[in-house]
């Protein structure tokens, strides 16, 4: 009898005990199967991307109010199939633009919301760009479209963008990619990340700005 009560209480004390080891040994909050972070060139400087490991950690200020504008259609670009990306396919390509020059990181939010908090490896082009024939022809330029004689554009080397704004109720990728399929761009070359930086700071992830605390 006196040793299968220290067998119960053995056996109660490791169930007691279990919860807290794993808790302990609890996997970090992963960006995708594997995957807990990455490096990118930011502004000459490796970055590293990776999720708030506090489990008290609230998203920034920047995003935490709901009155914010209509929601975008996932796919709001029809009839051009231009492909609505989510977090983990916006990963890859931030992975693939440290390797190669054919993919771009861009942030088309205005000047003053990039330099509060953006997501690491983006550069700037504001969706306004579009509106101006100079500043236009700037952007089709670094992004691969050659300007012809004739006013068109040749995107023979044009590059992927994977582009994003403020979240899914921006229009300022939205604005920005209609404009340029307008003018030509290849759909298959944009990836819309309709989640913007809502989502991106939803999920703790790594930002850079004046706004980082």
């Amino acid at each position: 009898m006196f040793l299968k009560t220290i067998s119960s209480l053995a056996l109660t004390g490791m169930l007691m005990a279990a919860p807290l080891a794993f808790a302990k040994d609890k996997p970090k909050a992963m960006i995708a199967p594997s995957l807990f972070s990455f490096e990118v060139m930011h502004d000459g400087e490796m970055v590293e991307i990776k999720r708030n490991q506090n489990p008290d950690n609230v998203i920034t200020e920047l995003y935490s109010t709901t009155f914010r504008g209509m929601p975008q259609a996932m796919h709001p670009f029809e009839p051009y199939d231009v492909e609505t990306v989510a977090e983990r396919e916006f990963v890859q390509y931030m992975i693939a633009a440290q390797s190669t020059k054919n993919i771009m990181i861009v942030d088309t939010r205005t000047i003053g919301w990039h330099q509060r908090l953006t997501i690491p490896g983006a550069v700037s082009y504001p969706y306004t760009m579009m509106d101006d024939a100079d500043d236009r022809d700037w952007a089709m330029d670094d992004f691969g479209a050659v300007k012809q004689s004739d006013g068109s554009y040749d995107f023979t080397k044009a590059k992927t963008l994977a582009m994003f704004c403020n979240g899914y109720w921006c229009g300022q990728t939205p604005s920005m990619v209609r404009a340029m399929l307008e003018h030509g761009y290849p759909a298959e070359k944009i990836k819309y990340y309709r989640g913007g930086m809502q989502a991106w700071t939803s999920l703790g992830m790594s930002v850079v700005g004046e706004a980082v605390e």
